[in-house]
């Protein structure tokens, strides 16, 4: 009789429960052919002495077989592999067909210019394109907030398929945040929670532009953004970006040439600039959709941080036409990984986006929008939001100091006004390539160039986050910046 106590190895500290590590390996077992069809099972008590765990458990992970089909048991006689999967034999796999295994075997049409490189988890220390530090993420109020949730029965009925628009007190709870914070005027049924700005940008696109029409953006731009909007068959039309955002007259200009679809927007601080658009400027577009019947799509994905002075209202607050499509999303006060996100608009419009998401993602994580529901009602997102925001403030200010000290015969910025990135742009005579490639050998990374001059303008301009480094960590990476540059002088 085989010895399971050699062919199964488990292993306690994994996260995976022990019955289902037994269940896993059995499977695997069956599948390379070592256990045929029909093989009596040791019993659950004598797997149990072969493998030094609890009966129970070997119960557990026979039940679990049992359930997917994998083994039979007979009355009075035991437990067997199942006389119904198919003969398996155990096949080598050559290294002509681990070629083959890349390629599909059928017909697709990728869609090229999606294609560009994904950053996995960091693993050295890494100048980002300016996202939160999770090191400050509020863990014990999320897991607070979600045990309570998930430990009561009567919330139950929230693991069901649920409301396509999203969880309907979180958006009761967004629309009087929205309010408080940024003079929104908008009701529930105004609201669409997405898995992010990305999702509401996405959905917001695919509705505009299905048919192919002008969307207007800044000449430098948002690459998700631009991708996305060009995706749903919108074509691009650019405009001057300048110390006051969107130049306002181009547009209308434009306006006069095309039937405009869409112009968007990150009108609290343009990405990737980080400039601030002035108030004459967003008194102007809203009155260009308003005469030409444009949406504007407004991307607001960092209103909160905010250091000069009390930030201008977003576009939408102005709006009584309904011509904003205004999207957020708390990824950038929590943690990218909380995906939740929003978009507001005109009630139509929102339910429309809401019917159209049902195909692409039926719902989100409910039990996590009512946890984010419940730590806005009392005040834990706000409290957050405050403490971060001192924090980023003192980095910025550091880490703009650091640039002044040791990079400024090298790259020019001006220090954001918010945000938590600074638009730094090196001298010509310098390439971002050999610096990215002289950084990475020193175990910093940073963000590719390529991505904020997609049209080739040749401005040498990159995003340097400084919101996810504490004081050491600039250093650090300043430092490297600079041997780097110098290797090339």
């Amino acid at each position: 009789m085989l010895s399971f106590k050699n062919l199964i190895a488990l292993d306690k500290a994994q996260e995976a429960p022990v019955y289902l590590q037994i269940n896993n390996a059995v499977i695997h077992l069956i599948k390379n052919g070592i256990l045929k069809n029909g093989l009596k099972l040791p019993g659950s008590r004598d797997m149990a002495t072969q493998l030094c765990v609890h009966r129970k458990t070997v119960v557990a992970a026979y039940d679990e077989l049992l359930s997917q089909g994998w083994i039979v048991t007979k009355p009075s006689r035991g437990t067997y592999v199942s006389e119904e999967l198919p003969e398996i034999e155990p096949q080598k796999i050559s290294n002509e067909s681990r070629k083959d295994m890349d390629k599909a075997s059928f017909h697709f049409d990728p869609i090229a210019n999606l294609h560009r490189p994904l950053p996995d988890i960091p693993s050295r220390l890494t100048l980002d394109e300016g996202i939160p530090d999770v090191r400050i993420v509020p863990v014990n109020e999320i897991i607070r907030q979600y045990r309570s949730i998930i430990s009561r029965t009567y919330n139950t009925k929230h693991l069901s398929y649920g409301s396509v628009f999203g969880d309907l007190s979180l958006r009761k709870a967004l629309a009087q945040y929205l309010h408080e914070t940024r003079g929104l005027k908008c009701t529930v049924d105004q609201i669409l929670i997405t898995r992010g700005s990305q999702m509401g940008m996405y959905l917001a696109s695919e509705l505009l532009h299905k048919n192919g029409s002008y969307s207007i953006v800044g000449e430098t731009n948002y690459i998700a953004a631009s991708l996305t909007l060009e995706n749903a068959g919108a074509h691009l039309l650019k405009v001057t970006v300048d110390e006051k955002g969107l130049v306002t007259d181009e547009i209308e200009a434009l306006c006069k040439k095309h039937s405009i679809g869409s112009v968007y927007v990150t009108s609290h601080h343009h990405h990737p600039s980080t400039v601030t658009m002035s108030a004459d400027r967003r008194l102007h577009l809203v009155e260009l959709a308003r005469q030409y019947g444009f949406a504007i799509l407004e991307d607001d994905y960092d209103y909160d941080f905010h250091y000069q002075r009390t930030p201008l209202l977003p576009l939408a607050s102005i709006d009584s036409a309904q011509r904003v499509v205004y999207m957020g999303a708390l990824c950038k006060i929590v943690a990218p990984a909380i995906r939740i996100g929003y978009m507001v608009g005109p009630k139509d419009f929102i339910e429309a986006a809401g019917q159209f998401r049902r195909i692409v993602d039926r719902q989100g994580d409910a039990i996590m929008e009512l946890t984010i529901a419940q730590m806005i009602q009392q005040g834990d997102i706000q409290r957050h939001s405050r403490k971060a925001l001192k924090l980023y403030h003192k980095r910025r200010d550091s880490f703009c100091a650091l640039l002044n000290e040791h990079l400024s015969e090298f790259l020019t910025f001006k220090k954001p006004e918010g945000g938590m990135a600074v638009w730094t742009l090196l001298d010509k005579k310098y390439s971002w390539t050999s610096i990215a490639g002289s950084c990475l050998k020193r175990d910093v990374q940073i963000p590719d160039y390529k991505v904020f001059d997609a049209d080739g303008l040749g401005h040498n301009g990159v995003r340097m986050g400084f919101a996810s480094l504490n004081e050491e960590e600039q250093k650090r990476v300043v430092m490297v910046l600079k041997e780097a540059i110098l290797e090339q002088v």
